[in-house]
């Protein structure tokens, strides 16, 4: 394995063997020696970069003079949000030692994240961890300039504050995991043809995956698998609101498409932070015609089993999340199903499972292999089998992540 697919891995996840192959050919290496300037706080500049070789610090005018916000190293990026946002750079990053860059353009990052959910969620994590270390430095800040008996008085405050902020939280936690419970169907509509199977399994407490069959008249129904970023209270309010819009948006007059913009704008509005988002997939189906039109924000690739020769395909229109970035990237395609075809949607919680001793993922691979091997099965019988599967996969180590399944079978 090559240095720069080591570094591209380290910091975006594996990658699909196409995939890789297509970023190493347009990517740029560049060296910086020891002490330069790699990027100017407040500078313009839309590129994206991954520690290949080297460690970088960065660097913020603060109040008080120039503050050190920490240090980077191999298999760590910076500078998403110059692409991401298209903002000024929010630190100046000094090489420590040599180094050696790779270098991505914004068109090439967006092609990568409309294609890839993986990548979104890795650089997401970059970016929380970034927002979490710096917060850490000014917390430091403001303790060293409070005096002894300042010091004694906050620790004070912060026991008071730390036990009414545990009985609110377990209160919260008590409503936010019956609001979770509300908003994911008891039961799905009667449709000719058609049988429909789903489990939701949160992480925690309470998740924020979603999943639903909507009855939109005109032999039209909706099917909608989707997950919030974030875990806990946040994310369970956030896919309340998520599933309020599908069910008010939905339309057999409108196709996934427009819905997805519409649904994608109303969460830009309605948002009240900027790093919740939604990855989605959403089709419409006809009853009669047994035709599916659909589309894919950001979300996990379905598993499509084609009954007549027992093969299996991913849905894989490009699209980014929805809720986050505005100019929605999405596109729409269609399928129609066949006697025993099958469509199996999932969340990461599925795929990303790991392996008590040695750490493995369970992978797409395998769930690709289940699907084909048991595809003749009901949809509740494949849910079934899919999740026992992952569990003695699992072998007893915890769920990473909100295991959600909805599978869709023409009969």
């Amino acid at each position: 394995m090559s240095s720069i697919q080591s570094a591209l891995e380290l910091a975006l996840g594996v990658l699909p063997a196409d995939e890789l192959a297509a970023l190493l050919n347009v990517v740029v290496t560049r060296d910086y020696p020891a002490d330069s300037i790699i990027c100017h706080e407040g500078q313009l500049e839309y590129t994206f970069y991954i520690i290949q070789e080297g460690q970088v610090a960065f660097t913020k005018q603060m109040a008080q003079g120039e503050q050190f916000l920490g240090m980077k190293g191999p298999g760590e990026f910076f500078g998403e949000l110059g692409v991401l946002d298209r903002a000024p750079r929010a630190a100046t990053v000094l090489a420590l030692s040599d180094c050696r860059l790779i270098e991505l353009d914004e068109q090439t990052l967006n092609d990568i994240l409309a294609r890839n959910p993986s990548v979104s969620r890795a650089i997401m994590r970059g970016i929380t961890r970034s927002v979490r270390d710096t917060d850490r430095i000014t917390i430091a800040e403001l303790q060293l300039k409070n005096t002894e008996l300042a010091r004694t008085l906050d620790d004070l405050r912060a026991a008071q504050a730390e036990l009414l902020r545990r009985e609110r939280l377990k209160r919260d936690l008590e409503i936010a995991a019956q609001v979770h419970k509300n908003i994911l169907p008891t039961s799905f509509p009667q449709v000719p043809g058609f049988e429909f199977a789903a489990l939701a399994r949160p992480a925690r407490e309470i998740g924020g995956d979603l999943y639903d069959i909507v009855d939109m008249g005109q032999n039209e129904i909706g099917i909608v698998m989707a997950d919030a970023s974030g875990k806990s209270v946040q994310a369970a309010i956030y896919m309340a609101v998520v599933r309020a819009l599908f069910l008010s948006e939905t339309n057999a007059n409108l196709s996934p498409s427009e819905t997805a913009h519409r649904i994608h704008n109303l969460l830009l509005k309605v948002s009240t932070t900027n790093d919740m988002f939604v990855t989605a997939f959403y089709a419409t189906l006809n009853c009669v015609t047994r035709h599916m039109r659909y589309i894919r924000g950001g979300h996990d690739r379905p598993v499509y089993y084609h009954a007549a020769t027992g093969e299996v395909s991913l849905l894989n229109p490009p699209g980014r999340f929805l809720g986050l970035l505005p100019n929605l990237i999405i596109q729409e395609e269609a399928l129609t199903f066949q006697t025993g075809d099958m469509l199996v949607c999932y969340s990461d919680g599925v795929t990303d499972a790991t392996r008590r001793g040695d750490g493995e993922m369970y992978g797409l691979d395998k769930l690709i292999e289940m699907v084909k091997r048991e595809g003749h099965r009901s949809a509740s019988d494949l849910v079934k089998i899919i999740v026992s599967d992952v569990d003695h996969f699992r072998n007893g180590e915890e769920q990473p992540d909100d295991l959600t399944l909805l599978v869709t079978k023409a009969v």
